[in-house]
């Protein structure tokens, strides 16, 4: 037997009290019943997106939320800008073109951030522009950006900020309203710890003069269909709604409410510092900088002489611990280790434990303890539960 840990920035592990939601009974979407549930999720997302503004609920993954971001929100033809500072990053490049929007690309090196100037100057140079488009936390790379810069600029102008935060949300402190966010995308299977299926919008009432104007066709993701449905006593999902996850969302956000949303953060903070001294203990260069508020998935440079295609898969096959790999044109040059959501100081010291004995095995010259022992000295510094 090969006891398994899912130690990627998503899917990522479950907790038992969301997994024994999973189980309950299925109850008709149309149902008294599910119309609480929706009501009371919508109402946690909202205390974990830090907004008042409407949150709609798809049955779809990030990227189906992303798409609605555009399709909502872009005709053929307006301009929108967008940072892209990894493979996520150019999801967006991708998903604006192909709906026909003239994008003005603001393209980064994949392991450094937006520079929020260049953003300025881009609304600057088109002041037509109608959406910006970037990332929260860059999954691919660790990346964190600067929304609260990003939002300030955009704030000054007729274009919103949408932000992709799917492995972000819930995991780095994001203030949606204060910080001037407009659209703000997430997906269930990161840090709100629910199997993958569930995709989540946050609008403000600056985006919904945008999107009652679009002329895009849409049907499945029409958000103005969702609002009419979602909002009110009897709030229900114009389609039929993935009901267990949403069951299993509503155990998740009761226990991100019981942990408080600062000790949230707080965890993942120690989780990421335990995991980035740890790897460096070890020699190995993190992928991008040091960020102490990178706290959904440490990237990690491939040693020099080591196969990054059979760390991800040694670690896997031998030890039973999943890490992620390169994506993209990163393939073989990184790997990631996640701590968004369901986890805690048991899983980085395992992970880290597994990490020396791969890399040793792919012939890089390992400190046996070293790692593990550095993410120890942080994880009991740490005046948090973990």
């Amino acid at each position: 037997m090969l006891k398994r840990f899912l130690l990627t920035p998503g899917p990522t592990p479950v907790p038992p009290e969301v997994l024994a939601a999973l189980s309950e009974p299925v109850i008709h979407h149309r149902a008294p019943r599910f119309t609480e549930i929706l009501t009371e999720v919508v109402a946690g997302l909202k205390y974990v997106y830090q907004t008042e503004n409407d949150v709609l609920v798809f049955a779809a993954s990030g990227t189906g939320a992303m798409e609605s971001a555009v399709v909502n929100v872009v005709n053929p033809g307006d301009t929108v800008v967008v940072a892209s500072v990894g493979n996520f990053g150019e999801r967006w490049l991708k998903l604006t073109r192909g709906w026909g929007a003239e994008v003005v690309a603001l393209e980064y090196e994949w392991g450094t951030k937006a520079h929020p100037a260049d953003i300025e100057r881009a609304l600057a140079e088109h002041p037509e522009t109608k959406a910006v488009y970037v990332q929260f936390s860059e999954t691919s790379t660790g990346v964190v950006n600067d929304i609260r810069a990003i939002g300030e600029i955009v704030a000054k102008t007729p274009a919103i900020l949408v932000v992709d935060a799917i492995s972000g949300l819930g995991a780095t402190d994001l203030k949606t309203d204060e910080w001037g966010v407009d659209v703000c995308v997430a997906g269930s299977q990161k840090a709100l710890m629910v199997p993958p299926g569930l995709a989540y919008v946050a609008v403000s009432e600056k985006a919904w003069k945008v999107v009652e104007a679009a002329t895009q066709p849409r049907f499945y993701f029409d958000w103005v269909a969702a609002r009419k449905k979602m909002t009110g006593d009897s709030a229900q999902t114009p389609y039929t709604p993935a009901v267990s996850l949403m069951v299993a969302q509503n155990a998740a956000v009761a226990l991100i409410r019981e942990e408080g949303l600062e000790n949230v953060f707080a965890r993942h903070r120690v989780l990421g510092r335990a995991c980035k001294e740890g790897v460096k203990a070890l020699g190995i260069e993190l992928f991008g900088p040091d960020d102490p508020e990178a706290n959904s998935v440490t990237a990690c440079k491939v040693p020099d002489g080591v196969d990054g295609g059979r760390i991800t898969k040694l670690a896997r096959d031998r030890y039973g611990v999943w890490l992620a790999g390169g994506q993209g044109k990163l393939k073989g040059r990184i790997f990631r280790f996640g701590h968004c959501g369901y986890f805690g100081a048991s899983d980085i010291l395992v992970g880290m434990g597994v990490v020396e004995m791969v890399l040793a095995e792919l012939g890089h010259d390992v400190a046996f303890g070293a790692g593990v022992g550095a993410a120890e000295r942080v994880l009991m510094k740490s005046p948090v539960q973990l």
